[in-house]
């Protein structure tokens, strides 16, 4: 089964990663969006671990879980910070500064930026995906 692992930059510059479809409480926590995924999937391990060493079943939702990762903007640009966010804006059509602004999370984003972001980025990785050498 797949789930929603949702990753968001919280306001005090760490990282989380939660699962908002699961009765099931797995979270991960990090400075970096590396490290929160990387503690969130050790969390789901560690669930997984207590249920097989004290034999509970393990629930159904837990069972051949799979996560798929949503990023908010600033998740976005911390895990992939080979991009460059001022360069990646004017290729977007969006001002640089209003970008910087979004990753670092100082303004709200609409729904119709953020979708035209996530555009953007959809579109890097099919060019990149169609690049041959």
């Amino acid at each position: 089964m797949k789930t929603t692992a949702l990753i968001e930059k919280g306001k005090d510059g760490s990282f989380g990663v939660f699962t908002p479809d699961l009765q099931s409480t797995i979270i991960g926590e990090g400075v970096t969006v590396a490290e929160a995924k990387a503690d969130f999937e050790r969390s789901f391990h560690e669930i997984v671990e207590t249920y097989t060493e004290s034999g509970e079943e393990l629930p159904d939702e837990l069972q051949g879980l799979e996560f798929e990762y949503k990023y908010d903007v600033a998740s976005v640009f911390d895990y992939f910070d080979f991009i460059n966010v001022t360069k990646f804006a004017k290729w977007a059509g969006i001002n640089a500064g209003l970008m910087r602004q979004y990753k670092s999370c100082n303004t709200y984003i609409s729904e119709a930026q953020a979708h035209k972001i996530g555009q953007a980025l959809r579109n890097i990785g099919r060019e990149l995906s169609a690049i041959s050498l």
